[in-house]
This record gives structure tokens, C-alpha cells and sequence, in this order.
């Protein structure tokens, strides 16, 4: 028997008419006309090579092959239905899995620290792998591929498929050594202007968030030094003259040879959220997973 192809419905056919041993009752029995069960007899004995009921005085009987497969297929039957009923659960501390994350890289520094110590104590068997992006429409990618479990990024755009929660909020502040001339950009625009400022600028074209503020007042700033990597402008910015302006997070564990001000000019904050894919809302374990995201996501602070 090639069963590639095999309709299932066909199992619950076979099986009313095992039960009524009449077409039209068997049809009546499982909400078919009694064309469509004839239609299905039909199938099943080209399926099985085999006519499976005969008529007789008593209506049809059974013939020694459908004997054979009525036991096969009631445990079929029964494998569905027990996969259907199974309620899915997740014990964090006996599950064995690896998940992935795709995360950029100011939400790396910020959530890693207390994820990882999160699953280390609650879910040792889970491992963590995470993967960068440069920009949403690649999380979202990842997201579709099934090859990230969750992202972490700006808030999503239109995609139905795709859903999101805030998880948390970062301010900017400007930095400057710390007894430097610099310092003194930090507390007034004139000031700030006149300093020679690093920008972060990930795409290289030299034009940020600070320079679309100062632009809108008809203002320009001086670019001393442009480079791709974040977590660099610290150490740069304590040996120079430099000014940088940074998400708040960059520099929230403390640098004694810093000093941290609000910019003298307002600029929006950057939100952050969790993003999954729609496919993945209802599975327990994924579930699990965003909620310590959120937890550890809970305990970040605007500096």
C-alpha cells in the first residue's frame, strides 16, 4: 500500500461504516451525503487493493482485510487524538534546549548580563546564542527564517505576522573627560558647538540624531572622529578633547574619568522592544523565555 497522499479523513470513513455496516447510515454518522460516502469507500479500496465490505443479508460485511486494518486504524485514531489533547507545558529547570536571540548591540549590553544569570539559575539546560543585526528589516527576517526565537530592537513596523512589547526606554547624555576643556560643551550649546565631537555612526554617513536636532535650528557641529562601534566612545572620549553623545546605558555602570550631562539640546529617547513572530505567541516555552526578557528588561533604569 502507498500510503503518500493518504487522506485521514478516510480512517474515520472506514471506521462508521465499520459501525453501521450501511453506507447511508455511515455517511449520516460522520455529517457526509451518502454520495461522499460511497466516494470514500471508493478510495479506501483503491487504497488498500482490497474491496474491505461486501454486501449480505445484514448489509455489508467486513471482509478478512478490513478485520485486520480495524485495529490498526482505531490506534491511529487514537495517536491523533492523544497529540490533540496534549496540553503543552515548559518546566524551565529540566528543559534541554538552545535558543537564539538576535539582539543589536546596545540591548546586548544592557539585557545579557541578567539574562544570562536568569537562566543559569532557573534553566541551567538552556544554552543562549545570540545573533547581531544592523537594522529592522533584518530582525524581521531572522524573525520569518525561524532562525531567531526573539529580537530586541525599535519598535516594529506594520507586519501583522509580527508581534512586540516595549520593554524599555533610553535617554542620551553627552560625555567628556572628566577636568578636561570639554566639560564645559556639557552644559552649554555655544559651548558644545565649538567642541570637536566623536560620533558613532554605524552606516558611515556622518550624519546623526544630534546633527538632525541642530539642523533644525540651522546649527552644525564639528566632527572630530566617526567610527562604526559604541562601546568604544568611552576610552576614546577619556584620553581626548573629545564630546560624544551616548545612549544613557553606554556609560550606566560608572567612569570615574567621565563626566555624564543631559545634551544641551532635547533629543528623543530610543525605545526598545521585544520582538517574536506570530507563530511562536502561544508556545510555552517561548513564552517562558519573553517574560524573563521583560523581567530582566523591568530592572533598567533611564540614568
Amino acid at each position: 500500500m502507498d500510503h503518500n497522499g493518504f487522506d485521514l479523513n478516510l480512517i474515520t470513513a472506514f471506521q462508521a461504516l465499520m459501525a453501521e455496516r450501511n453506507v447511508t447510515r455511515a455517511a449520516r454518522r460522520i455529517g457526509l451525503t451518502q454520495p461522499a460516502m460511497s466516494a470514500a469507500l471508493a478510495r479506501l479500496r483503491r487504497a488498500t487493493g482490497d474491496e474491505l465490505f461486501v454486501r449480505s443479508p445484514r448489509g455489508l460485511a467486513p471482509t478478512p482485510r478490513a478485520l485486520d486494518l480495524t485495529h490498526a486504524f482505531r490506534q491511529v485514531l487514537e495517536t491523533i487524538d492523544a497529540a490533540l489533547d496534549i496540553a503543552p507545558g515548559f518546566d524551565p529547570g529540566a528543559a534541554t534546549a538552545r535558543v537564539t536571540l538576535a539582539l543589536s548591540e546596545h540591548p546586548a549590553h544592557r539585557l545579557l548580563p541578567g539574562l544570562g544569570r536568569r537562566l543559569a539559575t532557573a534553566a541551567p539546560g538552556i544554552d543562549l546564542r545570540v545573533l547581531g543585526f544592523q537594522g529592522r528589516d533584518e530582525a524581521i527576517r531572522l524573525l520569518d527564517d525561524a532562525v531567531a526565537d526573539l529580537a530586541v530592537g525599535v519598535p516594529p513596523g506594520p507586519e501583522a505576522r509580527i508581534l512586540s512589547r516595549p520593554l524599555f526606554v533610553e535617554p542620551f547624555v553627552c560625555i567628556a573627560r572628566k577636568g578636561g576643556p570639554a566639560e564645559a560643551a556639557l552644559a552649554d550649546l555655544t559651548a558644545f558647538l565649538e567642541a570637536r565631537h566623536l560620533l558613532v555612526s554605524p552606516e558611515g554617513d556622518g550624519f546623526g540624531l544630534v546633527d538632525q536636532a541642530l539642523q533644525a535650528r540651522g546649527l552644525r557641529r564639528r566632527i572630530g572622529l566617526m567610527l562604526p562601534q559604541m562601546y568604544a566612545v568611552p576610552a576614546i572620549v577619556s584620553e581626548t578633547d573629545l564630546v560624544a553623545t551616548v545612549m544613557a546605558g553606554v556609560v550606566a555602570d560608572g567612569r570615574p574619568d567621565l563626566v555624564a550631562a543631559p545634551p544641551p539640546l532635547p533629543l528623543p529617547s530610543v525605545p526598545f522592544h521585544l520582538l517574536w513572530h506570530r507563530r511562536a505567541d502561544d508556545h510555552p516555552a517561548c513564552r517562558w523565555l519573553r517574560q524573563q526578557v521583560v523581567e530582566v528588561a523591568a530592572g533598567i533604569t533611564p540614568e
